[in-house]
Protein backbone atom coordinates (compact mmCIF):
# COMPACT_ATOMS: atom_id res chain seq x y z
CA UNK A 1 0.00 0.00 0.00
CA UNK A 2 1.35 3.41 -0.98
CA UNK A 3 1.03 6.03 1.75
CA UNK A 4 0.73 9.81 1.19
CA UNK A 5 4.10 11.23 0.22
CA UNK A 6 5.50 7.85 -0.75
CA UNK A 7 7.31 7.37 -4.02
CA UNK A 8 6.62 4.23 -6.03
CA UNK A 9 8.94 4.88 -8.98
CA UNK A 10 12.42 6.41 -9.09
CA UNK A 11 14.11 7.43 -12.32
CA UNK A 12 17.87 8.00 -12.06
CA UNK A 13 19.30 9.79 -15.07
CA UNK A 14 23.01 9.89 -15.92
CA UNK A 15 24.34 11.66 -19.03
CA UNK A 16 27.64 10.26 -20.26
CA UNK A 17 30.09 11.38 -22.93
CA UNK A 18 33.21 9.23 -23.22
CA UNK A 19 33.35 8.34 -19.55
CA UNK A 20 34.82 4.83 -19.71
CA UNK A 21 37.41 5.72 -17.09
CA UNK A 22 35.10 7.07 -14.39
CA UNK A 23 31.79 5.34 -15.15
CA UNK A 24 32.67 2.13 -13.25
CA UNK A 25 33.11 4.09 -10.02
CA UNK A 26 29.88 5.96 -10.69
CA UNK A 27 27.91 2.76 -11.18
CA UNK A 28 29.44 0.99 -8.19
CA UNK A 29 28.48 3.89 -5.95
CA UNK A 30 25.02 4.07 -7.48
CA UNK A 31 24.45 0.38 -6.88
CA UNK A 32 25.36 0.83 -3.22
CA UNK A 33 22.89 3.73 -2.97
CA UNK A 34 20.07 1.78 -4.61
CA UNK A 35 20.51 -1.35 -2.50
CA UNK A 36 19.08 -0.03 0.79
CA UNK A 37 16.13 1.56 -1.02
CA UNK A 38 14.99 -1.61 -2.76
CA UNK A 39 15.56 -3.62 0.42
CA UNK A 40 12.83 -1.75 2.27
CA UNK A 41 9.87 -3.99 3.01
CA UNK A 42 7.42 -1.52 4.52
CA UNK A 43 6.24 0.32 2.58
CA UNK A 44 6.87 -1.64 -0.59
CA UNK A 45 10.11 -0.54 -2.27
CA UNK A 46 9.84 1.70 -5.31
CA UNK A 47 10.69 0.58 -8.79
CA UNK A 48 14.11 2.04 -9.59
CA UNK A 49 14.88 2.79 -13.25
CA UNK A 50 18.45 3.74 -14.11
CA UNK A 51 18.93 5.38 -17.48
CA UNK A 52 22.32 6.26 -18.93
CA UNK A 53 22.33 8.64 -21.86
CA UNK A 54 25.15 7.87 -24.28
CA UNK A 55 25.87 11.28 -25.71
CA UNK A 56 28.13 10.92 -28.75
CA UNK A 57 30.25 8.27 -27.03
CA UNK A 58 33.15 6.90 -29.06
CA UNK A 59 34.95 4.96 -26.31
CA UNK A 60 33.94 2.00 -24.18
CA UNK A 61 31.25 3.83 -22.21
CA UNK A 62 28.39 1.85 -23.75
CA UNK A 63 29.80 -1.56 -22.94
CA UNK A 64 30.46 -0.54 -19.34
CA UNK A 65 27.00 0.98 -18.98
CA UNK A 66 25.35 -2.09 -20.46
CA UNK A 67 26.82 -4.18 -17.65
CA UNK A 68 24.82 -2.41 -14.96
CA UNK A 69 21.83 -4.56 -13.94
CA UNK A 70 18.57 -3.45 -15.49
CA UNK A 71 20.01 -0.29 -17.01
CA UNK A 72 18.18 1.55 -19.78
CA UNK A 73 20.43 3.00 -22.46
CA UNK A 74 19.40 6.07 -24.42
CA UNK A 75 21.50 7.45 -27.27
CA UNK A 76 21.86 11.14 -27.97
CA UNK A 77 23.85 13.00 -30.60
CA UNK A 78 23.14 16.52 -29.40
CA UNK A 79 26.29 17.12 -27.39
CA UNK A 80 24.18 19.17 -24.98
CA UNK A 81 23.96 17.97 -21.40
CA UNK A 82 20.53 19.51 -20.90
CA UNK A 83 19.13 17.66 -23.90
CA UNK A 84 20.80 14.48 -22.66
CA UNK A 85 19.27 14.69 -19.19
CA UNK A 86 15.88 15.47 -20.71
CA UNK A 87 16.13 12.56 -23.15
CA UNK A 88 17.08 10.26 -20.31
CA UNK A 89 14.00 11.16 -18.30
CA UNK A 90 11.84 10.86 -21.40
CA UNK A 91 13.33 7.48 -22.08
CA UNK A 92 11.41 6.21 -19.06
CA UNK A 93 8.59 8.71 -18.56
CA UNK A 94 7.22 8.85 -22.08
CA UNK A 95 3.88 10.60 -21.66
CA UNK A 96 2.61 13.45 -19.46
CA UNK A 97 0.58 10.92 -17.50
CA UNK A 98 3.82 9.26 -16.38
CA UNK A 99 4.96 12.39 -14.54
CA UNK A 100 3.09 11.69 -11.32
CA UNK A 101 3.46 12.89 -7.77
CA UNK A 102 4.59 9.38 -6.83
CA UNK A 103 7.53 9.43 -9.22
CA UNK A 104 10.94 10.84 -8.27
CA UNK A 105 13.67 11.91 -10.69
CA UNK A 106 17.25 11.81 -9.40
CA UNK A 107 20.10 13.24 -11.45
CA UNK A 108 23.81 12.63 -11.24
CA UNK A 109 26.78 12.52 -13.62
CA UNK A 110 28.90 9.73 -15.09
CA UNK A 111 32.07 11.21 -13.57
CA UNK A 112 30.56 11.27 -10.09
CA UNK A 113 30.07 8.90 -7.18
CA UNK A 114 27.03 9.31 -4.97
CA UNK A 115 27.15 8.45 -1.26
CA UNK A 116 25.40 5.36 0.02
CA UNK A 117 22.63 7.39 1.66
CA UNK A 118 22.01 9.48 -1.48
CA UNK A 119 18.81 7.95 -2.76
CA UNK A 120 17.35 6.95 0.60
CA UNK A 121 17.79 10.50 1.85
CA UNK A 122 16.11 12.01 -1.20
CA UNK A 123 13.13 9.71 -0.75
CA UNK A 124 12.94 10.54 2.95
CA UNK A 125 12.71 14.21 2.01
CA UNK A 126 10.03 13.35 -0.55
CA UNK A 127 7.98 11.62 2.14
CA UNK A 128 8.02 14.92 4.00
CA UNK A 129 6.52 16.70 1.00
CA UNK A 130 9.80 18.11 -0.30
CA UNK A 131 9.61 18.46 -4.08
CA UNK A 132 13.20 19.47 -4.85
CA UNK A 133 16.43 18.28 -3.23
CA UNK A 134 19.67 20.11 -3.99
CA UNK A 135 22.86 18.49 -2.78
CA UNK A 136 26.50 19.51 -2.77
CA UNK A 137 29.49 18.15 -4.67
CA UNK A 138 33.12 17.74 -3.76
CA UNK A 139 35.89 17.41 -6.33
CA UNK A 140 38.07 14.31 -6.20
CA UNK A 141 41.84 14.23 -5.84
CA UNK A 142 42.34 15.61 -9.35
CA UNK A 143 41.90 19.00 -7.79
CA UNK A 144 44.63 19.64 -5.27
CA UNK A 145 46.99 22.23 -3.87
CA UNK A 146 46.14 25.91 -4.29
CA UNK A 147 43.29 25.15 -6.67
CA UNK A 148 41.54 22.95 -4.12
CA UNK A 149 42.09 25.50 -1.39
CA UNK A 150 40.55 28.16 -3.63
CA UNK A 151 37.57 25.93 -4.35
CA UNK A 152 37.03 25.19 -0.65
CA UNK A 153 37.23 28.86 0.23
CA UNK A 154 34.38 29.69 -2.14
CA UNK A 155 32.02 26.93 -1.00
CA UNK A 156 29.33 27.01 1.62
CA UNK A 157 28.85 23.33 2.36
CA UNK A 158 26.17 23.57 5.03
CA UNK A 159 22.46 23.01 5.31
CA UNK A 160 20.76 25.71 3.28
CA UNK A 161 23.74 26.08 0.92
CA UNK A 162 23.29 28.14 -2.27
CA UNK A 163 24.66 25.60 -4.79
CA UNK A 164 22.92 23.87 -7.70
CA UNK A 165 24.49 20.79 -9.30
CA UNK A 166 22.99 18.44 -11.86
CA UNK A 167 25.25 15.80 -10.33
CA UNK A 168 23.26 15.96 -7.11
CA UNK A 169 19.66 16.88 -7.69
CA UNK A 170 16.31 15.23 -7.08
CA UNK A 171 12.85 16.42 -8.03
CA UNK A 172 9.32 15.09 -7.92
CA UNK A 173 8.23 14.23 -11.44
CA UNK A 174 4.98 16.18 -11.54
CA UNK A 175 6.75 19.35 -10.47
CA UNK A 176 9.59 18.69 -12.92
CA UNK A 177 7.11 18.38 -15.78
CA UNK A 178 5.22 21.51 -14.71
CA UNK A 179 8.52 23.42 -14.75
CA UNK A 180 9.12 22.51 -18.37
CA UNK A 181 11.70 19.71 -17.83
CA UNK A 182 15.46 20.09 -18.30
CA UNK A 183 16.02 22.63 -21.08
CA UNK A 184 17.99 21.28 -24.02
CA UNK A 185 20.97 23.58 -23.52
CA UNK A 186 24.65 22.71 -23.30
CA UNK A 187 25.33 24.28 -19.90
CA UNK A 188 23.50 25.41 -16.76
CA UNK A 189 20.47 23.27 -17.51
CA UNK A 190 20.33 22.44 -13.81
CA UNK A 191 20.26 26.11 -12.84
CA UNK A 192 17.56 26.85 -15.42
CA UNK A 193 15.41 24.00 -14.17
CA UNK A 194 15.74 25.07 -10.55
CA UNK A 195 14.83 28.65 -11.50
CA UNK A 196 11.68 27.38 -13.20
CA UNK A 197 10.82 25.23 -10.19
CA UNK A 198 11.26 28.17 -7.86
CA UNK A 199 8.84 30.19 -9.97
CA UNK A 200 6.34 27.42 -9.19
CA UNK A 201 7.15 27.89 -5.50
CA UNK A 202 7.97 24.25 -4.95
CA UNK A 203 9.12 23.09 -1.55
CA UNK A 204 12.90 22.64 -1.73
CA UNK A 205 15.68 21.63 0.59
CA UNK A 206 19.38 22.39 0.12
CA UNK A 207 21.36 19.85 2.04
CA UNK A 208 25.01 19.03 2.64
CA UNK A 209 24.19 15.59 4.05
CA UNK A 210 24.54 13.77 0.74
CA UNK A 211 27.71 15.15 -0.89
CA UNK A 212 28.56 13.67 -4.28
CA UNK A 213 32.21 13.08 -5.17
CA UNK A 214 32.78 14.41 -8.66
CA UNK A 215 35.70 14.77 -11.01
CA UNK A 216 38.05 17.61 -10.22
CA UNK A 217 39.41 17.73 -13.75
CA UNK A 218 39.69 21.08 -15.49
CA UNK A 219 38.82 19.76 -18.92
CA UNK A 220 35.17 18.81 -18.91
CA UNK A 221 32.91 16.86 -21.20
CA UNK A 222 30.65 19.83 -21.83
CA UNK A 223 31.23 23.55 -22.32
CA UNK A 224 31.18 25.21 -18.94
CA UNK A 225 29.83 22.80 -16.36
CA UNK A 226 31.67 21.99 -13.15
CA UNK A 227 35.00 21.74 -14.97
CA UNK A 228 34.40 25.19 -16.41
CA UNK A 229 33.65 26.50 -12.95
CA UNK A 230 36.87 25.02 -11.60
CA UNK A 231 38.79 26.31 -14.59
CA UNK A 232 37.49 29.82 -14.02
CA UNK A 233 38.63 29.62 -10.41
CA UNK A 234 41.99 28.27 -11.45
CA UNK A 235 42.46 31.07 -13.94
CA UNK A 236 42.42 33.51 -11.07
CA UNK A 237 45.41 31.84 -9.47
CA UNK A 238 48.90 32.92 -10.52
CA UNK A 239 50.09 29.33 -10.13
CA UNK A 240 48.00 28.34 -13.12
CA UNK A 241 50.18 30.42 -15.34
CA UNK A 242 52.92 27.92 -14.56
CA UNK A 243 50.87 24.73 -14.89
CA UNK A 244 49.57 25.58 -18.34
CA UNK A 245 45.92 25.14 -17.35
CA UNK A 246 45.13 28.45 -19.00
CA UNK A 247 45.90 26.83 -22.31
CA UNK A 248 42.60 25.00 -22.10
CA UNK A 249 40.23 26.64 -24.52
CA UNK A 250 37.17 28.53 -23.39
CA UNK A 251 34.71 25.80 -24.33
CA UNK A 252 36.62 23.11 -22.47
CA UNK A 253 34.82 20.28 -24.22
CA UNK A 254 36.60 17.24 -25.47
CA UNK A 255 36.13 16.37 -29.13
Amino acid sequence: MIRPGEIDHVVIVIPAHNEEELLPLCLAALGAAIEPVVAILDPAPPIVSVVIVLDRCTDGTESIAAGFPGVHLVRSDTGAVGAARRAGVRGILKTPADFTGRTWIASTDADSAVPENWLASQLAFARNDVHLVLGTVEPDECLDGDMRARWAAEQWLVEGHPHVHGANLGVRADRYFAAGEFPGIDADEDIALVAALRRLRVCEIRTARIPVLTSGRLIGRTPGGFAGYLRAQAARLPVIMETGALQVDDAGALP
